[in-house]
């Protein structure tokens, strides 16, 4: 009886494992599902574009100031002149583009405020009678502004502890206006009068006539006459070529915002009035012109970097596989 049971088990067993051999071996066949694609790599938005700003205070060298004064005997030995621009300020934004890590540049414009221009002549006029001599004094007075747009480039020398030196220079060209401009001039000479205590009689015997000569006062002191007036002048706005060097630090704040102190040396070439005119007078005067304008800056920048890393898209997800049909193995 217990033999029997012992075999019926071991069919059974036997049964089993035939039927579940076939799916084991299926199962073998499986390979597990391949690893998930790795992301895309990160992208750069921008490139290495920026936007700067900058604002500053000037400080104008003497610029060569002529006018011509058409007084006869006024040799340029005998002229000393005495010029100069006010100081200013000055406010301006560009674009620019990072081209390496050591290498960029910009386009800028910007407008520098209105600022005192004035200027002076002294001149020694000819001699009169008894050695008197003569002097005049011209002093001018009026505004210069000024627009100019540079195309610069930068050497970035190297970051130490996120400062970066920097050397560059640009050209361009300044749009210079001179404005309310105008001239008083003033000339003194000795006073003359008739000489009555001295006759000087013809040889007719005629009535006697009188020597124009100097006048003196009663302690035998010349007395001398001035005589003034004022001219003015037309404003007027003028081109020229304009060009700099710059020397500075940068700070990065962060990758994308640094902060600049700079120097800058500007030369803004040359400007000059419309042309003159006395009121009550027709005719007009030759223009005044300026030339050689420098400008030494001290500047404070803003640069903003529009680039940065961002995610990549990722691609579209694989719909799911439809599976095939059961197929029954038996």
């Amino acid at each position: 009886m217990a033999r029997s049971k012992l075999n019926a088990l071991v069919r059974s067993l036997t049964l089993v494992a035939s039927v579940g051999a076939p799916c084991l071996a299926a199962a073998a066949d499986l390979l597990p599902p391949p690893p998930p694609p790795p992301p895309p790599p990160p992208i750069e938005v921008g490139g290495g574009w920026y936007l700067r700003g900058d604002v500053g205070a000037s400080i104008y060298t003497r610029p060569k100031y002529s006018e011509a004064y058409d007084y006869t005997g006024y040799a340029e030995s005998n002229r000393s002149f005495g010029n100069e621009i006010g100081s200013g300020g000055f406010a301006g934004v560009g674009v620019g583009y990072q081209f390496t890590p050591f290498f960029r540049g910009d386009i800028t414009g910007e407008y520098r405020y209105a600022t005192g221009l004035r200027g002076s002549e002294y001149y020694r006029g000819p001699d009169y009678d008894d050695g008197l001599g003569s002097y005049g004094v011209n002093k001018s007075s009026g505004h210069f502004d000024s627009a100019v747009v540079l195309a610069n480039a930068y050497f970035d020398l190297g970051t130490w502890y996120g400062i970066t030196p920097f050397i560059g220079g640009g050209v361009g060209y300044a749009f210079n206006h001179i404005s309310s401009y105008s001239t008083n001039q003033q000339f003194t000479s000795p006073t003359y009068g008739y000489d009555y205590g001295n006759p000087v009689y013809g040889c007719d015997c005629g009535a006697p006539s009188y020597n124009y000569k100097p006048v003196y006062d009663s302690n035998g002191n010349p007395v001398y006459n001035t005589n003034s007036g004022t001219k003015f002048y037309k404003d007027k706005s003028s081109g020229s070529f304009a060009w700099a060097l710059h020397a500075g630090l940068a700070y990065n704040v962060t990758d994308a915002f640094k902060v600049e102190l700079a120097y800058r040396y500007l030369n803004l070439g040359k400007a000059e009035t419309g042309a003159g005119y006395v009121p009550c007078c027709t005719g007009s005067l030759q223009a005044i012109k300026v030339k050689d304008i420098e400008a030494h800056d001290v500047k404070i920048g803003l640069r903003y970097y529009l680039g940065g890393v961002v995610a990549a898209p990722l691609p579209p997800l694989m719909p799911e596989p439809i599976p095939g049909p059961l197929v029954r193995k038996y």
